[in-house]
């Protein structure tokens, strides 16, 4: 049986995906592609997540397209919008009948004789075998299959519910129960006040605090410019003022964490009962944007604390019982349901495996160009948001950026494209500056960044849209080729010189 060959598989029909197969139709129309979706449905995270109150923890002016205004009236939806409108999106651009749902990618492989990946993928316990000539990795940066869950002492002990909201079951009843919800990131900033409104009482256990920062969940510059210009300018002038904002805020915070810090934890004094412990609760050891900050719409977490339906408790387990949790301070929380709110796996490209002729690819021995290809490794680039702003700001530029790369190879007759350290070994970084827990637990898994353009991941959307949509794609880092014979395994690349750290 002849395997299917396309221009571009895409892998991943989330967020990203259905992004990158609308800019390849628009920019790329004589490519054929196809989108590889490991699960049964479309939407990857926001159809992955199904826990209580499941919201963005950005606004969708930034998260949105940007050739598909968002015209819900909040600013900071919910999942199940979000998932409507990466469904919409698909189907207003012919997207879906280029998905092959269950096709669970796990091994890639390029030819430099050929110039062409072999992509294997299982299907109902078959393994599926396309080609390309081009591999976007759009899957993501976290393990679907299940989240991160400490090692707790005394866990089999406990005699409650203890879920993870990365799997939440359908028919988990939390009506009048008491509930603790263990963590201090976005998700349980997320379900505390959500599980409030039924549960008899919610406590948010944390080890350390995590800087919080309000918003309004509706933007009212956004629908007050939606209601009197044309929908694509409102859109436009609002996600630019967003992006300009959180650049700004960023900056400040990088420029002068005192000042910001101070305001931070201001913010959150205002809305908590006068005495309340905000030194302890509220108040973390690290500089605003070490960490990402987590978003509170409409204040509804500090106005679920002031009213008594929730609590947060700072101290550390010191192991599960059966009727709760007996914390270092000894104090004892009781609970009915447990929420292990302890993040992310991170998985980089899906957890599949690269081969380059032969050899297989260590991707914590590359380094990054360009915040999505990567060294010595052809044709194939990943889109990776920003740790700063929305994951779609940079995954547009990302998709783009690929459909210039292409474009450009065929005009100047070559097939191959491959990111090349000229000088040999560089000294690096690691490829994220973020000191959250998630990140550190698997950083060294992933590739570099070097310390110069292009090999620098810029936390900037203006500079990456400079460099990105205006950039030359034929800078010196960039090799174009066509194929040639090459051995039957290529020697392995030197290892990449790492800063010490």
């Amino acid at each position: 049986m002849a395997v299917e060959h396309f221009d571009v598989i895409i892998v991943g029909a989330g967020l990203s995906g259905i992004g990158a197969a609308v800019h390849l139709q628009k920019d790329c129309p004589g490519k054929t592609y196809a989108i590889l979706e490991g699960r049964a449905a479309s939407g990857g995270t926001w159809d992955l997540f199904r826990y209580p109150g499941i919201r963005s923890d950005s606004d969708m002016y930034t998260l949105g397209y940007g050739f598909k205004p968002w015209t819900n009236a909040r600013a900071i939806a919910d999942g199940p919008a979000i998932l409507n409108y990466v469904r919409e999106t698909s189907a207003e651009h012919g997207v879906e009948p280029h998905i092959r749902y269950n096709h669970m990618v796990k091994r890639a492989s390029w030819s430099s004789a050929d110039a062409r990946w072999t992509v294997e993928a299982e299907r109902n316990g078959e393994t599926v075998r396309l080609t390309c000539g081009f591999l976007f990795m759009c899957s993501g940066y976290y393990k679907y299959s299940e989240g991160y869950t400490p090692d707790f002492p005394g866990l089999a002990d406990f005699k409650g519910a203890f879920v993870h909201p990365q799997k939440w079951p359908e028919d988990l009843d939390y009506r009048g129960k008491k509930v603790v919800v263990i963590g201090s990131g976005a998700t349980a900033v997320t379900l505390v006040p959500e599980m409030a409104k039924d549960a008899a009482h919610v406590t948010m256990l944390q080890r350390s605090p995590t800087y919080m920062a309000s918003r309004p969940a509706e933007d009212a510059i956004a629908n007050w410019l939606r209601k009197r210009v044309p929908l694509k300018l409102a859109y436009g002038l609002t996600r630019w003022k967003n992006v300009l904002f959180q650049m700004f805020f960023f900056n400040m915070a990088r420029k002068r964490p005192d000042r910001v810090k101070d305001r931070l934890i201001g913010m959150v004094k205002e809305q908590l009962p006068e005495g309340y412990d905000v030194e302890k609760h509220f108040t973390p050891r690290y500089n605003p944007w070490d960490q990402r900050l987590c978003l509170v719409p409409d204040n509804d977490l500090f106005a679920t604390i002031k009213e008594g339906r929730a609590s947060v408790v700072t101290d550390h387990i010191e192991s599960f019982t059966a009727t709760g949790l007996k914390l270092k301070s000894g104090e004892a929380l009781d609970a009915d349901i447990i929420v292990s709110a302890t993040g992310l796996t991170l998985e980089l490209l899906g957890g599949v495996q690269m081969r380059v002729d032969g050899v297989d690819v260590e991707m914590s021995k590359t380094v990054n160009y360009k915040g999505m290809m990567y060294s010595d490794v052809p044709n194939m680039a990943s889109s990776f948001g920003y740790t700063n702003a929305s994951w779609t700001l940079k995954s547009d530029l990302t998709c783009a950026y690929v459909c210039r790369l292409l474009n450009h190879m065929d005009r100047v007759g070559m097939k191959q494209a491959t990111p090349r350290l000229r000088s040999g070994a560089i000294e690096t970084d690691p490829w994220l500056d973020f000191s959250s827990g998630y990140v550190q637990r698997s950083i060294d898994k992933f590739p570099r960044q070097g310390k110069e353009s292009p090999w620098r991941v810029h936390q900037n959307y203006i500079r990456d849209l400079m460099d990105l949509k205006f950039g030359a794609v034929d800078d010196d880092a960039m090799e174009f080729s066509n194929p040639v014979d090459v051995p039957a395994r290529a020697p392995a690349a030197k290892p990449v010189e790492a800063m010490a750290e």
